[in-house]
């Protein structure tokens, strides 16, 4: 389906679902990650309708875009997803997603130093935004069983930390890196005894605040969209 065909129809859904966890969720005990398209918005909806549960409690799943991102730069520098640290997905999980190498290393060496320009701008950052539909045009459905192991990595991540590395995941904006506040974007985040906290203050460029104001306008169009459906 198209985009704006699954933020109509879908939007409808994760209200029902989130005043359904307000019901009958735990509170504050409860977490919940959305996977479902556009999940960032779908989290908001789910998150605005849901107010015993608090706000950072939860999250749309990003893990699989940061899982594609790291398999594509092990492919390119011959070395394993593990041995790459400090990746990130910024902002949506759409097209205008931006996967950011410009802190990662692989093997302690700077991936951005390893790899030309030409390949970041036309070749991998392009491979991550559309991989899920290239994925849908080459068999015909969606990528189920990679979402669902990027689902796990993400519970795994929240339940028992990351152990001080980074990984990506869209969660309800305080304002960080100049995003509207209630906006569920995805940051740089390290886990830690089953909470997170964004990587703050990292200096960005002209080119990264350039993708990064991309995917926030996106959300902002999403967020107008519903905005019927927002408590």
């Amino acid at each position: 389906m198209e985009r704006g065909d699954l933020l109509t129809q879908n939007a409808q859904i994760f209200s029902v679902q989130g005043k359904a966890l307000n019901k009958v969720g735990k509170g504050k005990d409860t977490r919940v990650i959305v996977v479902g398209n556009p999940a960032n918005t779908n989290a908001m909806i789910a998150q605005r309708n849901a107010p015993n549960i608090p706000a950072q409690n939860f999250a749309a799943m990003t893990r699989l875009d940061h899982n594609r991102g790291l398999a594509q730069i092990a492919k390119k520098l011959n070395c394993l997803p593990q041995d790459i640290k400090n990746f990130v997905i910024w902002g949506n999980h759409s097209a205008t997603q931006f996967p950011d190498v410009t802190y990662a290393t692989a093997k302690d060496k700077k991936v951005a130093d390893q790899v030309d320009k030409k390949w970041l701008v036309d070749s991998f950052i392009p491979t991550v935004q559309k991989r899920g539909a290239e994925v849908i045009a080459a068999r015909g459905s969606s990528s189920a069983a990679s979402a669902g192991s990027a689902l796990i990595d993400n519970v795994i991540d929240w339940y028992s930390g990351t152990a001080g590395e980074w990984t990506s995941v869209a969660i309800c904006s305080n304002g960080e890196y100049d995003v509207t506040p209630g906006l569920f974007y995805s940051y740089p985040v390290i886990f830690d005894k089953q909470r997170w906290s964004i990587v703050k203050d990292l200096p960005l460029n002209s080119f990264q605040k350039e993708r990064m104001d991309a995917t926030h306008k996106e959300l902002l169009q999403e967020r107008d969209a519903v905005a019927k459906l927002l408590k």
